[in-house]
């Protein structure tokens, strides 16, 4: 039997969740939700969504759904998903979670409260080419006891104090938009780290526009990440350990292909190409938690998208950036 979604939000993130969900035969796209009503009609006829709502208030509480897509703005997230959490619905919400640790925690305690799925939407963890990093990693040991993670992501945006990018009261930053994948890769593999070194280039709006940090695990396992929306970083990881190590090209998280070399000189390279944006696996790992009846996935724990916010808190107070919601 198909689950009905609805999408909260009309922008990018919401046209390529659309595409992606009509790849899997038993996702609805029922209803989308505007604060336009004519954006909302201009997103139906563009993805043949039959009900079209000119609220937010309006799509949650539509009778027909079984599960929303937050896709509004970070600073949004705790408002647009408890009031869908608070009208029986599912939630994915976009990553991160909420615009601050405390956020999340009353998101959660919402989400629990009335016993309805909630999930993070980071879905870089659900491709498949994080299927073979694991088996790699943990199942099989193909690297050896793994000492280090690289990771770099960056994109050049035009400053423009308006764009989300830069807009602090949007949660701008390249951490909550961009860093938050190393983090997440981070804390998929190794968990939260024991310490941290970290630096930022804060911009005239008040929000990083690049950062870095160094994850130290007592373990003696480090994790070295870079984000910026002032430069195109190459956007590639690597893990190493004691046997090897893998290297994923620019934009593995597209299906380019990774490379394991061992320890001996021998390699393999593999790719896991895949129809769509990407965003098909998470929808269809949330149909799955729905019917077996979870209302937390066990593959993105709540638990763990507030520990990532709880990490990016104590970067920002580091650097000495806050948002007007926060003050």
């Amino acid at each position: 039997m198909p689950i009905n979604w609805g999408i909260l939000g009309t922008g990018n993130i919401a046209h390529l969740v659309a595409e992606d969900l009509a790849l899997l035969p038993d996702a609805e796209l029922t209803a989308v939700g505007s604060r336009a009503p004519e954006r909302a009609d201009a997103f139906g006829d563009t993805f043949d969504v039959p009900h079209r709502h000119g609220s937010y208030e309006a799509l949650v509480a539509d009778p027909d759904l079984d599960v929303v897509h937050v896709a509004s703005p970070h600073s949004v997230h705790l408002k647009h998903a408890t009031m869908a959490l608070e009208a029986g619905c599912a939630v994915l919400c976009e990553k991160p979670l909420a615009l601050n640790a405390e956020q999340a925690e009353q998101l959660i305690a919402t989400a629990r409260r009335r016993d309805q799925f909630l999930m993070e939407a980071m879905w870089t963890r659900f491709l498949p080419v994080m299927d073979d990093v694991r088996r790699l990693v943990h199942d099989e040991q193909a690297l050896g006891d793994v000492h280090l993670l690289q990771a770099n992501i960056g994109m050049t945006q035009s400053f423009d104090p308006t764009h989300r990018l830069f807009d602090p009261t949007l949660g701008g930053g390249a951490l909550l938009d961009l860093g938050v994948y190393p983090l997440a890769f981070a804390f998929d593999l190794f968990g939260p780290p024991d310490t941290i070194t970290s630096s930022a280039v804060i911009g005239e709006t008040g929000v990083d526009e690049q950062c870095a940090a160094v994850f130290r695990y007592d373990d003696g396992t480090q994790a070295v990440w870079h984000a910026s929306v002032r430069a195109d970083a190459g956007r590639t990881c690597v893990l190493a350990g004691s046997r090897g190590r893998l290297h994923g090209t620019r934009a593995w998280w597209k299906g380019a292909p990774f490379e394991l070399t061992r320890d001996d000189g021998t390699t393999e390279t593999w790719a896991r190409p895949y129809e769509g944006n990407g965003y098909q696996f998470e929808a269809a790992h949330v149909m799955h938690c729905l019917r077996e009846g979870r209302t937390e996935s066990p593959r993105m724990p709540l638990d763990e998208s507030h520990a990532l916010l709880e990490t990016m808190d104590a970067l920002r107070a580091e650097w000495g950036v806050t948002y007007p919601q926060e003050t």
